[in-house]
């Protein structure tokens, strides 16, 4: 891993063999270790460095799931996010989903950081995209389906004891409204198509909910288009570049600008 030495005396580079204490650079690729903890890498090429995210398993809240359970834990993603959007080194944001939902807020507390980043971020589901899985896909400002995988909309449930009063009742339909309308927000499908699908009592055995594939997800607008890891570097590279190009448009314009005053 590549790394600058930052001497305490007077704050400068100096040379290997120094006394000084080391530094990762901005585009350092993370130790093994931090790949396997946070399953966050960044990857540098096409000539651009890019964040690599992973969300797998079920996304975990304010509460620990068991040991035997993979999981994504909202603590170590949220800070990633909030690095990646700041740090000047990083040009873009892959997010790659294997996820079976989980936790409604930590989920949309991390949809919320994604749709809100002003770099390019580009969302890739594979294997699965379930349940609150389907605002951090669509939170991406392109997002990717692979055809053989599948993301099941649902209405938002709740383990454990509950009391059978209108105000919890109340309480999911709020809930399920905070969620349909990220989604119709970020996306092409209606909030009554959303709501439709959703509340599908044809498909699901045990359940309520629609299982969308690859090509029906796009068809229904949830997804931009089917694509492969391939794919999604492409357009996040294109992304990247066009996003440079106008940066540099702007600086050139401001520069002008500055010179005839």
């Amino acid at each position: 891993m590549t790394k600058k030495k930052h001497c305490e005396n007077h704050g400068s580079v100096s040379p290997e063999d120094a006394p000084c204490e080391e530094e990762a650079t901005g585009r350092d690729i993370p130790e093994e270790d931090s790949i396997r903890e946070s399953g966050s890498v960044i990857t540098l090429g096409g000539g651009y460095a890019v964040q690599v995210l992973t969300i797998i398993g079920q996304i975990e809240g304010h509460y620990l799931l068991p040991p035997q359970t993979k999981s994504t834990k909202y603590e170590h993603i949220i800070p990633q996010l909030v690095a990646a959007a700041q740090d000047s080194a990083i040009d873009g944001l892959l997010i790659i989903l294997n996820t079976v939902g989980g936790d409604v807020e930590a989920g949309l507390a991390i949809a919320e950081l994604v749709a809100g980043m002003s770099k390019p971020v580009v969302s890739l589901v594979l294997g699965g995209g379930h349940s609150i899985g389907v605002p951090i896909a669509v939170a991406a400002k392109r997002s990717f389906i692979a055809k053989t995988a599948t993301m099941t909309i649902h209405p938002v449930r709740m383990n454990g004891l509950m009391l059978g009063v209108p105000q919890a009742f109340e309480y999911f339909q709020r809930m399920q409204q905070r969620i349909t309308s990220f989604v119709t927000s970020n996306s092409s499908i209606s909030a009554e198509r959303y709501n439709e699908l959703a509340m599908n009592t044809d498909e699901l055995v045990m359940d309520i909910g629609t299982i969308l594939d690859g090509q029906e997800a796009v068809r229904e607008g949830l997804i931009d288009r089917t694509g492969t890891l391939d794919d999604a570097f492409s357009e996040l590279y294109s992304m990247i570049g066009r996003a440079h190009n106008i940066s540099k448009r702007t600086r050139s314009t401001k520069k002008k600008k500055q010179n005839t005053q």
